[in-house]
């Protein structure tokens, strides 16, 4: 396993990621020593990469070979001494407040996955995915305790070391043993049953703490620099790409709106937009023919689906330059009135779920209730990151928000709520029925 592990950490994928971190770094950094030393580590990177998997290659082709396993450790020492000499020096040209901001979004991203792989039951991603986001979370503690090191002790020192002293001893711990519990139950022979909302809510966690710690860094800053600071808000400490444009609150960028230049979007965009936004209509003329049999007075899920539906529909006229949602906070409003409509119908329909007399029917209702929610938090976290229009190098790109998600988890949710609608009447029938029988056995004299 650990010889695997060198060489998926030396494959070609990494010998791409570790120069384009590198230039990336050198690109918005004026240290020009730290920048050439960043330049050098990488350039040595790129060219130990070959050799690392060549002597992993050699031992799994020979590995009662002591000679290969002696220059497979060799070669591994090597190579983790060069990754920690890169690390060090893109940190000496990073500032503390653009290494928190991109730890917290990779972190946010991370998050998303483990989520996407615990909901699919893919145990190698969710492995992997939770191993990063430990990675993660104990580089910034270790980055940060040592920043503090700097500075005299204090309030300010001491709120900052309490956020790191809470990831570290309190969040982390509980976000490794709900992962142990997760694979545990998954990997095993007969998928046992276990709760997935308290592997999800410490996946929150740890992004919490993550953002927390970033909070209190930033205690200090002066307004000047919060100002310069393009990812940075007093009132709101959504990430955001420092590459990005940033602009006033009518998210105006060259006097046009995020609608505008979504409107713009490359024509391959456009495709791939438009393919998402196609299954959705499927989807939603589906949700139309299921709620046109009821009827919607007095029925407040009906009422709560057809508002999501027609949220819906304006986020995806939005992906066209057409519809009410103007920017990309309209968006994530959006998103969050889904969410919020969402948690409320999964209260309503656990109401009913109590009712039900059909134990099958109730678990089967629990069931699709349980989706909803996990749907719901997906969205929750996507809202988390402002949905950027970025004018790089004359192309419009959007980030932040991952559309394809977006529109998967929207079109989940139409297909559950058209299977909890149904269990819901059903179980309400079920329960009418139960209520007439039992009155008919009711003797005569009784009734009376």
């Amino acid at each position: 396993p650990e010889l695997l592990e060198v060489e998926m950490g030396a494959s070609s994928e990494a010998r791409d990621y570790f120069p384009l971190v590198a230039n990336l770094a050198c690109s918005i950094s004026n240290n020009e020593e730290g920048v050439k030393l960043v330049r050098m580590a990488a350039t040595q990177i790129d060219s130990l990469c070959p050799q690392v998997i060549n002597a992993a290659l050699t031992l799994a082709a020979r590995p009662q070979s002591k000679v290969a396993q002696d220059n497979m450790d060799v070669f591994k020492d090597q190579w983790e001494k060069q990754v920690r000499v890169l690390t060090e020096a893109v940190d000496d040209i990073t500032s503390v407040d653009d290494f928190l901001s991109v730890s917290e979004n990779h972190i946010l991203e991370d998050v998303n996955k483990c989520v996407i792989a615990l909901q699919e039951g893919d145990v190698d991603t969710l492995d992997r995915t939770a191993g990063a986001i430990r990675g993660r979370a104990a580089r910034v503690i270790h980055i940060i305790n040592a920043e503090m090191e700097n500075y005299e002790a204090g309030v300010y020192t001491e709120k900052v070391l309490e956020a790191t002293k809470l990831l570290s001893e309190t969040v982390m711990p509980r976000f490794a043993e709900q992962v142990e519990v997760a694979i545990e139950a998954l990997s095993a022979n007969v998928p046992q049953p276990f709760e997935e909302n308290e592997l999800i809510d410490a996946s929150r966690l740890v992004y919490d703490g993550v953002r927390d710690i970033r909070k209190a860094v930033l205690m200090i800053r002066t307004p000047e620099e919060l100002e310069d600071d393009s990812d940075f808000e007093q009132e709101d400490y959504d990430v955001r790409s420092r590459t990005s444009v940033q602009t006033e609150d009518d998210q105006l960028i060259a006097g046009q709106s995020a609608r505008a230049i979504m409107a713009q979007l490359p024509q391959e965009e456009k495709a791939k937009i438009a393919e998402q936004v196609e299954i959705f209509h499927q989807e939603k003329s589906k949700l139309d023919a299921e709620v046109a049999k009821w009827d919607d007075s007095g029925n407040d899920i009906i009422v709560l689906a057809k508002q999501m539906c027609m949220i819906m529909m304006e986020m995806t006229d939005f992906t066209r330059g057409k519809g009410p949602l103007k920017n990309t906070s309209d968006v994530i409003n959006a998103a969050k009135k889904i969410a919020e409509a969402g948690s409320r119908m999964d209260k309503l329909a656990r109401a009913v779920a109590d009712q039900c007399p059909d134990s099958a029917c109730k678990q089967d209702l629990l069931a699709y209730l349980q989706r909803i929610a996990l749907y719901c938090h997906q969205l929750n976290i996507c809202s988390k990151v402002k949905a950027e229009v970025q004018n790089l190098g004359g192309e419009l790109i959007v980030s932040g928000v991952s559309w394809d998600l977006a529109f998967a988890i929207t079109r989940s949710c139409s297909k559950k709520k058209k299977k909890k609608k149904k269990k819901k009447h059903i179980s309400i029938l079920k329960a009418r029925q139960e209520n007439c029988e039992a009155e008919k056995m009711v003797p005569a004299n009784i009734k009376k």
